[in-house]
């Protein structure tokens, strides 16, 4: 609705009630966090849609480049809106958290969701963050003790030990190959987050930084095993 009221106006087709409803969509859309920050720059900029108009004027002299360019700019916002930025791995790893500690867990594993995009370095800090907070429940709720020392491969290591998940408690081959490939994407995930992540200062002139998809991944990754620990501490009481 807010693409189509200032599409209407760059193209003079606007409706007598515009006014007010551009106000309240842009007002809503800037107090998430989430939607703020994919909001097109013009709409975060332009209170009102007369401030719009010499804007888009600039842009373009005619409809059909007005067009485009607002549907351009409105392009990441429709996509989140829409889901295409989510997967159905996102949404069963969140009811398997949710309802495992949803004040906890979940808020840490949404909170990697949220920065995958806009702030990989931080996403994948969240990420090891989530894993090191679900072995820490779990380890707690089987009476198991750690150090607050213990690295996350350690508190990895403990938490695979009191679930039978470690590739040395299993015959078949196949299953302690998955068991040892899980092991191998822990330490991946505490290794990117060490060299890549917002938690250490880093030198040099032009530093590596992630991109989305290198975030995607590893959040991903956090996300499919939390949930494969998570699921296998609730079917087998401690």
């Amino acid at each position: 609705m807010l693409e189509s009221i200032v599409t209407a106006r760059a193209t003079g087709s606007g409706a007598p009630n515009d006014e007010i409803l551009y106000r309240r969509l842009r007002s809503s859309m800037l107090e998430d966090p989430t939607t703020q920050k994919l909001l097109p720059a013009f709409i975060r900029t332009c209170c009102t849609l007369d401030t719009f108009w010499p804007w888009i004027k600039k842009q373009a002299d005619n409809y059909a480049d007005r067009r485009q360019i607002i549907a351009s700019e409105f392009t990441q916002l429709v996509e989140y809106l829409e889901g295409s930025r989510t997967s159905p791995s996102d949404t069963h790893n969140s009811g398997a958290l949710r309802s495992f500690d949803a004040d906890g867990v979940h808020q840490i594993w949404v909170k990697a969701l949220d920065r995958r995009i806009e702030d990989p370095e931080g996403a994948i800090t969240v990420a090891r963050t989530l894993l090191e907070s679900v072995t820490k429940r779990i380890l707690d709720e089987r009476y198991v003790g750690y150090s607050e020392k213990d690295d996350l491969p350690k508190l990895y290591r403990k938490t695979a030990d009191c679930l039978n998940l470690t590739p040395a408690q299993h015959s078949e081959e196949a299953i302690k190959s998955i068991l040892g490939g899980a092991i191998t994407l822990v330490n991946g995930i505490g290794t990117l987050r060490n060299k890549w992540s917002d938690s250490h200062g880093r030198g040099g002139r032009n530093p590596v930084r992630p991109t989305p998809r290198h975030a995607k991944l590893a959040v991903n990754t956090a996300g499919a095993i939390a949930t494969f620990l998570v699921e296998t501490h609730l079917e087998k009481p401690s």
